[in-house]
C-alpha cells in the first residue's frame, strides 16, 4: 500500500482584487500536486507566475483565493513551526549572534528545553553548515554566504516536517552558491528532509530535485508538467553531465522555459487545458540519446552546462 503524500495541494488559485477600476488579477489557478515524505521538489517558472506567492501559501504567510493545502492530513491555516522557510535574504536578527539567531528559533520550537540542551542542539547544526568558530559573530561580521548558512542552520535546527526554500542562493556569487547547494543537498539526503524549493535555475533544479514542477507564464499561470529526475539520487555536481539522462532532462527543461511556458493558455476555448492536472514526464528515459561524454568538445560541455537565469 502506497504511503499518503505528506503535502497535498488541491485546486489552489490566487486572485488579487481589482484596484482603480482595473479587473481582478488571476496570478495562478487550479494548482494541484503532492509531495511525498523525504522528497525534494523544485518549482520552476518565469518571474510573475506566482512562485513565491505559492510558497508563502504553503508556509502559511499568505492565503489562497481557492483551494487547500493539507500537511500530514491536516489543512494548514497559518504559519507553523512544522514548516521552516529559508528566504532569498538571510532574515537574521542583527543584534543576535550566529548562535543567538539559531537559538531564538529553537527556543520557540521547544520552550521547555534547558539552556545547555538548546546550546548543544544549535551547535550541532552550526557545525553541520560549516560555521564552527563563528558562533558569537553578529550578522554584520559575516559574509553573505555565511549569513545564508546561518539561515539554513536555523531552518534545519527546527527539525521541520517541511523545509521551504525561496531561491536562497540567488543573491550569492557562483562559487558560494555551488558550495551551499551541495551543503543543502547533503543535509536533505542524510536527514530525508521533505523540501519544496522555487528557483529560476534549471541546473540547480537538476542537481537538487527529485521532481521538477514546471509553471506556465502568468497571469493565469498553471502547472504544466512534472518532470521526474531520473539521475541517481547520490548525484555529484562534477559528474552528472556525464550521465546519459542529463542532457535529455536539461534540454526538456530549457525548451519549456524558452518556448512552451509562453503558450497562450488565456485564449478562448482553453478552459479544459487550465483544469487538467500537470502531465508527468521522464525525459531521461525518452528515446533521445545524449552524446557520449568522450565525444564532447570542452567548448560543447561549457555551453551545455551554462546556467539559465
Amino acid at each position: 500500500m502506497n504511503e499518503a503524500p505528506l503535502i497535498l495541494i488541491q485546486g489552489l488559485s490566487k486572485v488579487f482584487p481589482a484596484q482603480a477600476g482595473a479587473a481582478p488579477q488571476i496570478v495562478f489557478e487550479n494548482v494541484s500536486f503532492d509531495i511525498a515524505k523525504g522528497d525534494f521538489v523544485c518549482l520552476v517558472g518565469h518571474s510573475g507566475c506566482g512562485k513565491t506567492t505559492l510558497l508563502n501559501i504553503l508556509a502559511g504567510l499568505d492565503t489562497a483565493s481557492e483551494g487547500v493545502v493539507i500537511v500530514a492530513g491536516q489543512e494548514i491555516s497559518g504559519p507553523g513551526l512544522d514548516r521552516a522557510v529559508v528566504f532569498q535574504s538571510h532574515a537574521l536578527l542583527p543584534w543576535l549572534s550566529t548562535l543567538g539567531n539559531v537559538a531564538f528559533a529553537v527556543r520557540s520550537r521547544w520552550p521547555q528545553w534547558r539552556k545547555d540542551r538548546v546550546r548543544d542542539h544549535c551547535q550541532k547544526y552550526i557545525d553541520l553548515v560549516g560555521l564552527t568558530g563563528a558562533e558569537h559573530k553578529k550578522p554584520s561580521q559575516l559574509s553573505g554566504g555565511m549569513k545564508q548558512r546561518v539561515g539554513i542552520a536555523r531552518a534545519f535546527a527546527l527539525e521541520p516536517r517541511i523545509l521551504l526554500l525561496d531561491e536562497p542562493f540567488s543573491a550569492l556569487d557562483a562559487l558560494t552558491r555551488g558550495v551551499l547547494q551541495d551543503e543543502v543537498r547533503r543535509l536533505c539526503v542524510s536527514t530525508r528532509q521533505t523540501t519544496f524549493m522555487i528557483t529560476h535555475d534549471i541546473d540547480e533544479a537538476i542537481l537538487l530535485a527529485d521532481r521538477v514542477v514546471l509553471m506556465t507564464n502568468g497571469p493565469r499561470a498553471r502547472l504544466a508538467e512534472t518532470v521526474v529526475n531520473t539521475l541517481p539520487r547520490n548525484r555529484v555536481r562534477n559528474e552528472i553531465h556525464r550521465h546519459p539522462h542529463y542532457y535529455p532532462i536539461r534540454n526538456h527543461l530549457l525548451d519549456f522555459l524558452l518556448t512552451r511556458s509562453r503558450l497562450d493558455f488565456q485564449s478562448p476555448g482553453t478552459a479544459t487545458d487550465r483544469l487538467r492536472p500537470p502531465v508527468e514526464v521522464r525525459p531521461g528515459l525518452a528515446e533521445i540519446e545524449a552524446p557520449p561524454a568522450s565525444s564532447l568538445r570542452p567548448e560543447d560541455t561549457r555551453k551545455a552546462a551554462g546556467t539559465f537565469h
